[in-house]
């Protein structure tokens, strides 16, 4: 924003100083008034001071009456007395015609240089205030897509696991109501529990199945825990589409061996997007220095050929191991602004090399892109104007044929560099001046804007000087006096910046809004990747948790206490629910500790605990207890645990948390787990860290928290 304040100075100094070159300093404060009134004071009081200024340098200074354009485009821009001031404007600009007439100049020329200039100041300023705005609507927008993510999730979830979880704590109610019919109640409830953690666990996975960020943050970590140096270059956007869970794969079996084989030194992890015909692809690259043969890591059952993906491995020329695995771009999730339907609404764009090129920009449905782009046409139009009005009828119609082409090149200039463009703008600039003469000089200020668009400024500037100084010379060789060569060197330069500033603030314009909308994206992606965490973390941990008490009662001849904790665990459930919903909800650690103990105990598993830390922070709580959850869900899982013991200490590193059990099977290992990742993902946000290491049958998984508690004596 602060670019865009700064080019509209720019312009409105460069347009005040054609007024100083012909001998009105009074021009300098009329700048002063305008930045003011512009850019900090809308008082009534400054617009009159500039009209005073502005009428009498024009009346009774003998300046051009151009100057008038600065007071219209303020009146344009007044928004206290809005139709007053906007009557005023035209009568501002037919005072100029009248005052030009009675001094016997050319009219017509005059009203449209007033209208020019009022339209470049009352252009530029409003683009910089619509950029303002969108720049200051963009987390509300996020906050609304977000928003509206949420309540289809809620409806998602609760027509499927809502309704199971009501089919829960009524069996379970029903079941106390009628001991006889017990049995045959808990056996549906159980099967209805095993359902609902199988759609949970699904649903899970497809949530976070549109991104790779979760399984990055994870390989980081696995890396930094296993003392191996890491290097992330992400050159992706997100989401993904249903390639993500693909590519997850890859990452966390690459990532796996890497780690494994404790070899290596480094390991680069890289994604990029690129074009083919094809179509879009986006590409995951995993290199390492710890492989001695090309024998690489089990990738059987991916199946990446059927996703119309590839997948290489091997090692390099400088013997370093590569795994290179390219899929299609899927259809993305589309958050455009007032969207009010489905967050998930999905459409794929065609690849940037197949769609159509258009001549000129399309106008998007946002006003401020099509204000900008109207004010540009508008502008050059008149400029376009003014130098045909200077010609003999014979010239008039091949240099509004030039002109018109001119037009349309600077309108393409929009859409980004084009040097055909540019090439064509150069030929139309200098090869007409043989014929038109030195009123085709002005067309050099068209080539300088978009030249100063189209090039870094080292490069840029130069070249500009390098126009603006062709025009001097040319006006040097036409033999135009003085003050007219002055006037024309000073109005290419004037002209080029204010095609420039036009250009450039179009271009921001289009840029905020693509950053609102990618904004958008990505808080639903976040928002999506949450939903995916508390699925698997909260309600996920719930669902086992009934489903072995449910096992276990069925086993029981009295399970009627059993029967009460199924109830109460499906309650908690739905709290559960209503957090994956997008609702915050704190855990007690030391509800989840005895809930653990609990459940662990009700397994036959034997449970020892030291005591938890009073007095922690919220937020430490929710993340420990929620890290507590995957643990206890992973022993019952993944184990044949008969001990498992959870212990919490305090030290000058943060808080630990430890849950170490016993019953793990040698060289064991799980694809598609994500809740490892989940777990690192909410700690990070802590400056939190977690490790596991598995020695002999023992699994050992700890977690790490910065904390200022003071450490118990």
């Amino acid at each position: 924003m602060r670019l865009a304040r700064v080019i509209v100075v720019v312009v409105l100094a460069a347009l005040a100083s054609v007024y100083v070159v012909a001998g009105a300093p009074i021009a300098l404060a009329v700048f002063g008034v305008q930045v003011l009134y512009l850019l900090t004071l809308r008082k009534w009081w400054l617009l009159a001071a500039q009209a005073v200024l502005v009428y009498t340098a024009s009346v009774a200074g003998g300046v051009s009456t151009g100057i008038l354009g600065f007071l219209a485009g303020s009146l344009l821009l007044t928004r206290a007395h809005r139709h007053t001031a906007r009557v005023l404007a035209p009568l501002v600009v037919a005072s100029a015609a009248l005052i030009d007439a009675a001094r016997g100049g050319a009219t017509a020329d005059a009203t449209i240089t007033v209208v020019l200039v009022s339209l470049v100041v009352f252009g530029l300023t409003r683009l910089v205030e619509r950029a303002g705005e969108m720049h200051a609507a963009r987390l509300s927008l996020a906050a609304a897509a977000v928003a509206a993510e949420r309540l289809r999730l809620a409806a998602e979830l609760n027509d499927g696991l809502g309704r199971s979880l009501e089919v829960i704590v009524e069996g379970g109610r029903r079941a106390l109501a009628e001991p006889d019919g017990a049995a045959e109640v808990l056996a549906s409830v159980t099967a209805t529990a095993r359902a609902a953690l199988t759609d949970a666990r699904a649903a899970s996975a497809n949530y976070r199945a549109t991104s790779l960020a979760p399984e990055l943050v994870t390989a980081r970590a696995m890396l930094d825990a296993a003392g191996i140096a890491v290097e992330v270059r992400g050159g992706h956007t997100e989401p993904l589409g249903p390639g993500g869970a693909l590519l997850a794969s890859v990452l966390r079996e690459a990532v796996t061996d890497v780690v494994r084989r404790g070899t290596a030194r480094l390991c680069v992890i890289e994604t990029s997007e690129q074009g083919d015909e094809q179509g879009d692809r986006v590409r995951l690259r995993v290199v390492d220095d710890g492989h001695r043969t090309a024998e690489g890591p089990d990738f059987d059952g991916l199946r990446l050929e059927e996703a119309g993906g590839t997948l290489t491995t091997g090692l390099s020329p400088s013997g370093r191991f590569v795994v290179e695995a390219t899929l299609p771009r899927g259809p993305s999730v589309e958050a455009a602004p007032g969207e009010t339907g489905s967050g998930d609404a999905r459409a794929s764009e065609p690849p940037a090399d197949r769609r159509r090129r258009r001549p000129l920009p399309r106008l998007a449905n946002e006003a401020s892109y099509a204000v900008s782009v109207t004010v540009l046409a508008a502008v050059l139009v008149g400029f376009s104007v003014k130098a045909l009005l200077q010609l003999s009828g014979a010239l008039v119609i091949p240099a509004a044929a030039c002109l018109a082409v001119i037009v349309v090149m600077q309108l393409r200039s929009v859409n980004g560099r084009h040097m055909a463009a540019l090439t064509v703008m150069a030929v139309l600039t200098y090869a007409p001046i043989p014929l038109f003469g030195p009123v085709w000089l002005g067309a050099a200020g068209f080539l300088a804007g978009p030249v100063l668009l189209a090039f870094p400024w080292r490069v840029a500037w130069p070249m500009a000087a390098a126009i603006v100084a062709s025009v001097a010379g040319a006006g040097m060789l036409f033999g135009l006096p003085a003050p007219v060569l002055a006037n024309s060197t000073v109005s290419a330069l004037v002209t080029g910046l204010v095609v420039y500033a036009l250009l450039r603030l179009a271009q921001i314009v289009k840029e905020l809004q693509a950053a609102r909308e990618s904004l958008a994206r990505s808080a639903i992606v976040e928002e999506r990747l949450r939903a995916a965490r508390d699925l698997h973390d909260l309600l996920g941990h719930s669902l086992a948790a009934i489903l072995l008490t449910c096992e276990l009662a069925r086993r029981l001849k009295c399970p009627q206490e059993r029967i009460e904790e199924i109830v109460a665990m499906a309650e908690g459930a739905r709290a559960d629910l209503r957090s994956v919903s997008g609702e915050q909800r704190e855990l007690s650690l030391a509800a989840e500790v005895e809930s653990a103990r609990t459940v662990l105990s009700a397994a036959g598993i034997r449970v020892t605990v030291e005591p938890v830390e009073p007095n922690l922070p919220a937020e430490v709580e929710t993340v420990l207890g929620t890290v507590l959850r995957e643990a206890v869900t992973n022993v019952l899982r993944h184990s044949e645990a008969r001990h498992c013991a959870i212990t919490m200490r305090a030290d000058e590193s943060g808080l630990r948390l430890r849950v170490r059990n016993d019953g793990v099977s040698a060289g064991k290992t799980r694809r598609g787990s994500s809740g490892i990742g989940n777990l690192t993902t909410r700690l990070a946000a802590l400056d939190g860290r977690l490790t596991s290491h598995v020695d002999g049958d023992r699994f050992t998984l700890d977690a790490c928290v910065p904390h200022r508690a003071p450490v118990p004596a």
